[in-house]
């Protein structure tokens, strides 16, 4: 039962701060450094980005919120979720998010991060109501309308360009989002959108009107023994991710230890406007008894894909596409041409704290793919169809969470992934993960923890560590070994590899922070060849951040950081640096954000990626690579509670260089400019 001082301070400070909570928009530049900070890796940024941006607009009720979906955030350790459900089912629903600070595993830091997360919904708000009123009366909603270009004109827009690489629409961007959600009840909404250089008409092959990509989704949840069903688009993430898994997983990072371990969070709808890693069709979880839950999925759309002939005259696909861009006439062509086709079941269990199931899971296409022989991918999917069933167990015990999933290509290869997080003590949480991809797995559908792309032809240990000496100081790293029995894209022999990562955090008020890191990865790659022959050397990567976070006023936040780069293979290292110094000025209903960046990179395995806070909802992440400024400027402002509007301008300069880009996307000039407006209506 709660104490009366508890009651107290917890409705006194609901009364006056829950509205300031429900409108605070986290920093998720800053969020961004915490859980990605290793960001020079080739991954998908974008669509993780998405989903992370997804969790902050659409909190969950915290009330309903499952072990799971606590998990996804990435900020609890284990002794905090287990902390919070037994605090849940002790002493009843919450009533106000300022509850949470009575759990004494939730400190000061922790819940300033979980609140931007979470919500405690107004039980007499509606629920009574018919579904259809919930819907047309929720509050919760919003309409994005967005255009961006770039101001110079690049070369496939230039009439002297060939008709091979000319582009057919203007180089004006267009995207559209709708959504309206209430956490855990339904969610319904869509996405459009149009590329640069993309024409919006009917087109042969097409097989669709209008912008190149539009997605639609509607979910209902937790209506008695229908626990989800999704019509539209969606996404799966079930077990460790090794046959179905979304963009929730983050992977090694300076999150050492909660990112490592899959949420099994079952079926999301699909709002990004990445046009690959997503199903359309209709999926549903149906809970046949209190411990056991059937999920199945049917899903068919088709994908864009490189049409050819083998010596017979059968028709295959070398590669599926991924960007999702159609605006010269080889793009246009492959737009629309493969169906791909995906059903599934998973079983699941859960009873306490053990969770557990099986998947079973089958594509197929309409087309096969007939991969271009190279040396690396001998061993790659070769088909029209394929099935994959894996059995997959975690399983919660006090401080102590481990995990572990088996997979099996039928006919091919097999996969498997366990690990443990546990809280050793109140200060140290320590991650093990042990993974075996064979070479000849085949999954479309995964974000299996992975040091290769896909979960395949890799041996792997990881070691991650969190030690908090006080709420001031905490460090953190990994160390990751590897080995690849067989050829692997630019490394052609067979290898191994090592990677770690230490990072030191200091915060000695709310309102200053700072963090150092360093990171190496050390891997072989080709060197040369010779009469098909290829040599290989190892080499090694090192990447420092030096970052400072400071509020100068209650209005004026300030963010500098220095990051450095080297990379050595034969010949003595390359080298890359980077200095940014950031600036926020709020005043009432106006915010500027900005950036002043300078970089040098000798090549571009020196690269240097830094995010930049961007309209809401959307993304940037650029590349510093060559030698040059980059500079930006965000301008927000509020018409009403109901309606925001956003200016953005970037420019990059460079001094090394006379053209910018290559092929139709080449911009005569050092110098590039981007210009973007959105404007967010809550209906």
């Amino acid at each position: 039962m709660r104490t009366t001082l508890l009651a107290i301070s917890i409705l006194g400070a609901g009364v006056c701060f829950s509205q300031d909570i429900a409108r605070k928009e986290v920093d998720l530049e800053q969020l961004v450094d915490e859980l990605m900070a290793g960001q020079d890796e080739d991954f998908n940024y974008e669509e993780l980005y998405e989903n992370l941006a997804l969790l902050l607009s659409h909190r969950a009720d915290l009330n309903l919120v499952t072990a799971e979906q606590l998990r996804t955030l990435y900020i609890l350790n284990e002794a905090q979720v287990q902390a919070i459900l037994d605090y849940r089912n002790e002493t009843g629903p919450f009533v106000s998010l300022y509850e949470l600070q009575a759990i004494p595993q939730i400190d000061r830091q922790t819940f300033d991060r979980l609140i931007q997360f979470v919500t405690v919904p107004d039980p007499q708000s509606g629920l009574n109501r018919s579904l259809l009123i919930r819907i047309l009366k929720e509050r919760n909603n919003y309409l994005i309308l967005r255009h961006d270009r770039t101001l110079e004109r690049r070369r496939g827009y230039s009439p002297d360009a060939s008709e091979a690489s000319r582009y057919t629409g203007s180089p004006d961007r267009f995207y559209t989002r709708f959504r309206t959600s209430r956490p855990g009840d339904f969610s319904i909404g869509f996405t459009a959108e149009k590329d640069a250089g993309e024409k919006i008409e009917w087109a042969p092959g097409r097989k669709q009107y209008g912008p190149g990509f539009l997605s639609f989704h509607a979910q209902v949840i937790n209506k008695h023994k229908l626990k989800n069903l999704v019509m539209g688009d969606y996404q799966a993430q079930f077990g460790q991710g090794l046959v179905l898994g979304s963009a929730f997983g983050i992977g090694k990072n300076a999150e050492a230890v909660a990112a490592i371990r899959r949420a099994n969070i079952g079926f999301l709808p699909y709002t990004s406007a990445y046009e690959a890693g997503y199903f359309r069709g209709v999926a549903t979880s149906y809970q046949l008894s209190r411990s056991v839950t059937l999920n199945g999925f049917f899903s068919t759309r088709w994908r864009d894909g490189s049409l050819q002939a083998d010596s017979t005259g059968a028709w295959g696909v070398s590669s599926l596409g991924t960007t999702g861009l159609h605006r010269i006439r080889a793009e246009i062509a492959n737009q629309n041409s493969v169906r791909e086709s995906n059903a599934g079941i998973v079983l699941s269990f859960k009873y306490k704290r053990l969770d557990a199931g099986t998947i079973l899971h089958h594509t197929r296409f309409s087309v096969p793919l007939q991969r271009n022989a190279t040396p690396y991918n001998q061993f790659y999917f070769q088909g029209d169809r394929n099935t994959n069933g894996s059995i997959f167990v975690n399983y919660a015990y006090r401080n102590v969470s481990v995990f572990g999933e088996a997979a099996y290509s039928f006919a091919h290869g097999a996969a498997a992934i366990a690990g443990s997080i546990m809280s050793l003590t109140p200060a140290l949480d320590v991650a093990l993960l042990y993974r075996n991809f064979s070479r000849s797995y085949y999954t479309f559908y995964s974000n299996a923890v992975s040091e290769n792309s896909l979960p395949q032809n890799e041996q792997a240990l990881y070691w991650g560590w969190k030690y908090t000496f006080n709420k001031k100081y905490w460090i953190s790293g990994y160390f990751d070994w590897f080995r690849f029995n067989w050829l692997r894209y630019r490394g052609y022999s067979p290898s191994e590899g090592q990677e770690w990562l230490l990072r030191f955090n200091y915060k000695p008020s709310r309102h200053v922070s700072f963090f150092a890191q360093m990171r190496e990865e050390r891997k072989i790659r080709n060197q040369s060849v010779e009469s098909n022959l290829y040599s290989t050397a190892i080499g090694t990567k090192r990447n420092y951040w030096l970052n400072a976070s400071y509020q100068a006023t209650p209005g004026l936040s300030l963010r500098t950081r220095a990051q450095f780069s080297s990379y050595a293979l034969t010949a003595p290292p390359t080298r890359g640096m980077a200095l940014i110094q950031d600036i926020t000025f709020q005043r009432r209903k106006f915010t500027l954000n900005g950036r002043y960046a300078l970089f040098d990179t000798d090549d571009y395995d020196n690269r240097l990626y830094a995010f930049e806070k961007d309209v809401w909802l959307a993304f940037s992440f650029p590349a510093y690579y060559g030698v040059g400024v980059r500079s930006y400027v965000l301008v927000q402002y509020s018409i009403s509670p109901a309606a925001d509007i956003w200016l953005r301008w970037a420019r990059t300069t460079y001094s090394n260089t006379e053209t910018i880009g290559s092929g139709s996307e080449t911009i005569i000039g050092n110098t590039r400019n981007d210009l973007k407006f959105q404007a967010r209506i809550r209906l």
